[in-house]
């Protein structure tokens, strides 16, 4: 087949080539100059399966008034707020039920199990180099914080994920240079989750593609989807006059938020949020003072990674505002758990060295998994709403589209991942 796949973030780069390697002519129509630019530009990289929880679960409404009143809080609602926004948020809230939260958890934890493998398979297979490291641990301030996760570590048991309480000394012989000022009850050890640099991977993954002869057309814009002729894009290059007619057999929309856009005209409305996120990344200053891998501070949910040469301090959760004005606070919360945990690590921008602070727009939808697979419309098919979780589940979501396309099972189950969800 022909087919079109709309937006080259990690979720597009990894549709792309999964579809390439069935052998289909592909097509990738990408707004920006290159390919992970947006929200798959410079997140976490956290690849932790059994973190890979939803949002809207039992308790978080009331979490999330208290951290309004908190200096550093994990989430945040800012302004303005739009009415689409503000219906999001409503539907999230009924998403929050202890049974519609333990489905979606157990659909997010297949497809993240599975797309590690998956990851795993396509990084060996193709001897793809990138910055990775293999251990995650999860720092626990005080007995409070011991105290919430037992929940979580009883999901990971569920799950047979491997891990350890460990305490602080444990820690510190995993992460020798943790602060020894930073006073802390201990941690929780993943030895076989880790982390990667997303874009390292997409831009490979793009080269393997377009050896595969995957076409990538960049500062390309589509229109939304046309109700008579769906698989008919009008796409055109920003510095054309008009748009241009291509004629696909198959469409898949993978253009993260703006993908309600897209679908909207064919009568899916797909309830997509931009809730944004922020990191902070600088090159390592000396080796022995940061992190060998990644680390994950409980309380204020923020994810500290060794990404090559470089640290990456990454977390927030915004609704609301807007993608060109960055919080302050929210930066300033990243600095704060980097000086708490590793104060040595990096150059910072008092040394003058280059520090790059980035806002990104993970696309949400309110109970927490993506939506994957045929849409009801010929020719039509979604790889869209992975949240914060794009990096860890985009393999396996590439590879279950390629095999709902080619008329296969995949070997993974995605119930609960269609848009059925849509009318539930």
């Amino acid at each position: 087949m022909r087919i079109a796949v709309i937006g080259a973030g990690i979720i597009g780069v990894t549709t792309a080539w999964e579809l390439a390697a069935d052998g289909h002519e592909v097509t990738v129509f990408e707004r920006r100059a290159s390919v992970a630019e947006e929200t798959s530009f410079a997140n976490a990289g956290v690849v932790a399966p059994g973190y890979v929880t939803p949002w809207a679960a039992p308790g978080m409404p009331a979490k999330v008034a208290r951290f309004l009143l908190s200096e550093h809080a994990p989430v945040r609602v800012s302004f303005p707020l739009s009415a689409a926004d503000m219906k999001w948020m409503w539907r999230w809230y009924r998403a929050c039920d202890l049974a519609a939260y333990q489905a979606n958890r157990a659909r997010l934890q297949r497809l993240a199990f599975y797309s590690r493998k998956r990851l795993d398979e396509l990084t060996e297979a193709l001897q793809l180099e990138y910055d990775r490291s293999t251990g995650y641990m999860v720092l626990l301030r005080g007995d409070k914080d011991r105290q919430m996760v037992q929940p979580g570590l009883a999901v990971l048991r569920e799950a047979g994920v491997t891990f350890r309480e460990i305490g602080p000394d444990e820690a510190r012989a995993v992460e020798p240079a943790l602060n020894p000022d930073t006073k802390f009850a201990g941690a929780i050890h993943l030895p076989q989750d880790g982390v990667g640099n997303c874009r390292q991977f997409a831009l490979l993954l793009k080269a393997e593609a377009q050896a595969r002869g995957v076409r990538f057309e960049f500062n390309t814009a589509v229109s939304a989807l046309d109700a008579a002729r769906p698989t008919s894009l009008a796409v055109w290059s920003l510095d054309a006059q008009a748009p241009v007619q291509r004629a696909f057999d198959a469409v898949v929309i993978c253009g993260g938020v703006d993908s309600a856009a897209l679908l909207q005209p064919l009568g899916l409305n797909v309830p997509l949020a931009p809730v944004y996120g922020y990191s902070i990344s600088a090159p390592i200053r000396e080796p022995l003072n940061a992190p060998r891998s990644a680390l994950m501070d409980e309380r204020y949910k923020v994810a500290i990674s060794r990404l090559g040469n470089r640290v990456r301090v990454a977390g927030s959760a915004e609704i609301g505002g807007t993608p060109d004005r960055k919080r302050p606070a929210a930066i300033q919360t990243l600095y704060k758990v980097l000086h708490d945990w590793f104060p040595g690590a990096a150059q910072l921008a008092n040394t003058g060295a280059a520090v790059q602070e980035w806002k990104g727009a993970r696309p949400m939808l309110p109970d927490g998994p993506p939506m994957l697979g045929a849409t009801g419309i010929p020719g039509v098919w979604i790889n869209l709403g992975h949240g914060s979780s794009g990096w860890a589940l985009s393999c396996g979501s590439a590879r279950a589209v390629a095999d709902l396309m080619g008329g296969r099972a995949p070997e993974v189950d995605v119930e609960g991942l269609g848009v059925e969800r849509l009318h539930a």
